[in-house]
């Protein structure tokens, strides 16, 4: 179901919080927003996505260029989770926001987000 739906043409909006998604979820999710080209809001708060999902997640945030909204609170993930969301974004140039709020990443993990933001635009 979810893949069906990640390859819709003409949706731009997914919000599928609190779901259950975990690491597995989070690659078929990863695989699509490497190629999809509309979806530029997606909530994947409230699940169970570990490190694994994340870093997943990171990879395909390396190459997706229409994401621009991306809501990853209360997840499970940790510092390393963290690192790879923030190296992907250095490449990454469409997402404007990053919700990572609740998460189980320590200082360090704090430190590379925030390392990595980016001032906005005005």
């Amino acid at each position: 179901m979810l893949s069906s739906v990640l390859v819709n043409s003409v949706l731009v909006t997914l919000e599928s919080y609190d779901n259950w998604i975990g690491n597995n979820e989070a690659l078929v999710i990863s695989n699509t927003l490497k190629t999809n080209t509309t979806l530029t809001n997606l909530d994947l708060g409230s699940n169970s996505i570990l490190v694994n999902g994340a870093q997943t997640l990171a990879d395909a945030l390396k190459t997706n260029s229409t994401l621009t909204t991306l809501a990853f609170y209360y997840n499970l993930t940790e510092d390393d989770g963290v690192r790879a969301l923030s190296q992907a974004l250095k490449t990454n140039t469409t997402l404007t926001t990053v919700d990572l709020h609740y998460n189980m990443f320590g200082d360090n993990g704090c430190k590379r987000s925030l390392k990595c933001s980016r001032p906005t635009r005005p």
